[in-house]
């Protein structure tokens, strides 16, 4: 089993946790990690682009002139696509763009970027974060500084720390989330995981 180096917030070393190589230690499965990633992407498109087709579209209901005759082209109604004010043809209409990933490809994915930040040096594990009574992003700006975090991070807390969501909610280059959020665009996106300890047992309990 591979291991990691617990600190406190002041950034001194209290003890190691003994992780599993199945989620901290395989060879990472980069194109399980893009398709994750994609889905996770298309999942928060809106899909709200929308035109009228001829038939949606105001008016037109009388055909313009005579079908024969005139000299001019053949015409049923002033809405079809080449009038002006016609509906759009094979326009966007709105639709979802989320597609499917199975499970199991999940949890790869994730157990991928674990893994690669691992082996990268930069997944740091806290003991906890003592905020006391309320919450305090200068003490959580003190934290990641005493840490040697730089950059963008994600922070993964326990379910229930509520004032370590929010100290850290206001710093622009965190991204905080909970252990039961963890997922692969997060973990992914960004220089740095910082877990908490119970944090990182409840992550390594859901991928093991």
């Amino acid at each position: 089993m591979a291991s990691i180096e617990i600190k406190d917030t002041s950034g001194k070393k209290v003890g190691t946790a003994s992780v599993s190589d199945a989620v901290f230690g395989i060879e990472p499965h980069t194109f399980a990690v893009h398709q994750v990633v994609r889905s996770q992407m298309a999942a928060r498109r809106s899909g709200t682009a929308s035109t009228k087709t001829r038939g949606e579209v105001r008016g037109g209901g009388r055909k313009p002139w005579r079908q024969k005759g005139t000299g001019r082209a053949r015409q049923g109604t002033i809405r079809a696509a080449q009038w002006k004010g016609g509906g759009v043809v094979f326009g966007p209409s709105p639709r979802s763009y989320a597609f499917r990933v199975n499970n199991k490809v999940v949890k790869l994915a994730m157990r991928s970027v674990l893994s690669a930040k691992t082996a990268e040096g930069v997944l740091h594990v806290v003991e906890g974060f003592d905020f006391g009574e309320a919450p305090s992003t200068k003490r959580a700006t003190e934290a990641l500084a005493a840490l040697g975090i730089a950059g963008r991070v994600t922070v993964v807390v326990a379910n229930d720390d509520v004032n370590a969501m929010l100290s850290f909610r206001n710093l622009p280059a965190a991204r905080v989330i909970t252990a039961s959020e963890a997922n692969t665009y997060d973990l992914v996106d960004n220089t740095a995981v910082l877990f908490t300890k119970p944090a990182l047992e409840y992550v390594e309990g859901v991928l093991a």
